[in-house]
């Protein structure tokens, strides 16, 4: 995927000519931590743990806050029987979720992605290390199902119930087409957002508020049409346990080829050289561990 990101300028370079030609710092660690699995884990397994565990408090509080709008037993199911008015409050408190994830301490190191698409989405502008993105992947599906399953203890049978069903992303009533598109426009769209603020130093800072803001507004207009997952690791660690597998593709290759397509058009755009680093907040005092030109565009 790095080729493809320098075949751009007509050319195969080497990781250390890509960082070389757009100014980068490659640091180390990162160089070794291209060099094989096991040193990649042993130099960058904190990174790993927190991605891992951010998505699993992600899912707790998914899982938390559908029951207590979406069981018939809840009082405020009793009190706002209108599905719309209760995905506000769902909106928000998933929103506030993402942005506390993002700029806690946790989420300052690991650049908390959180989601394999959004991995997957800075590998290919070559952010990050191929060791790195495989097992960012890994901890946040293990992340989800881990997460998925504390709310279960917490929440026992209610979590089960046919109305909550473990807060699982299946097709709305216009089926897995719909869902697709929807899924593909909010991850194209929140890409776009991410790297437009992300990878300007005057406004770094911002990046979680708007990812946060975007995925309040999803859940409030988009959750009917897909379930608003733009994750699949989120919607495996639902299935597991709902045993509710539908077009479950959906989940798997609508966000990615969002993120995908919002990517390639930033570079069409901007360029390579836009492209600065993984992290989705980067104004804090915590290591970087991926090909960073965040520090040297921001001196410049």
């Amino acid at each position: 995927m790095r080729g493809d990101v320098a075949a751009m300028s007509g050319r195969v370079e080497s990781d250390a000519a890509v960082s070389s030609r757009l100014g980068m710092a490659s640091s180390p660690s990162i160089s070794r931590a291209d060099g094989g699995a096991v040193t990649a884990l042993r130099q960058h397994w904190p990174e790993y743990l927190i991605e891992g565990a951010g998505l699993g408090l992600f899912m707790v509080s998914a899982c938390l806050f559908t029951t207590l709008l979406e069981h018939p037993a809840s009082p405020v199911w009793q009190a706002v029987r209108d599905p719309f008015l209760r995905r506000i409050p769902m909106g928000l408190a998933m929103g506030l979720t993402a942005v506390g994830l993002i700029y806690s301490p946790w989420g300052q190191r690991s650049g908390a992605h959180l989601n394999p698409s959004v991995t997957l989405t800075f590998w290919r502008l070559g952010k990050v290390g191929s060791w790195d993105a495989a097992f960012y992947i890994a901890a946040q599906f293990a992340g989800a199902i881990v997460g998925v399953a504390a709310a279960v203890v917490a929440l026992g049978p209610r979590l089960a119930h046919p109305a909550v069903n473990y807060a699982a992303t299946v097709p709305g009533a216009r089926g897995a087409g719909v869902a697709f598109l929807g899924e593909f426009l909010i991850s194209f769209l929140l890409m776009t957002v991410v790297l437009t603020v992300s990878n300007r130093p005057t406004l770094n800072r911002f990046t979680g508020l708007c990812a946060g803001a975007l995925l309040a507004t999803y859940i409030v207009l988009e959750a009917p049409m897909s379930g608003m997952s733009m994750n699949p690791a989120r919607t495996v660690g639902s299935a597991v346990y709902a045993e509710v597998w539908t077009a479950l593709w959906v989940y798997f290759a609508a966000p990615l080829l969002g993120m995908l397509a919002a990517a390639q058009l930033y570079l069409a755009i901007w360029g390579v050289h836009r492209v600065l680093c993984a992290k989705l907040h980067h104004e804090n005092p915590q290591r970087c561990i991926f090909r960073c030109g965040y520090r040297e565009a921001a001196r410049s």
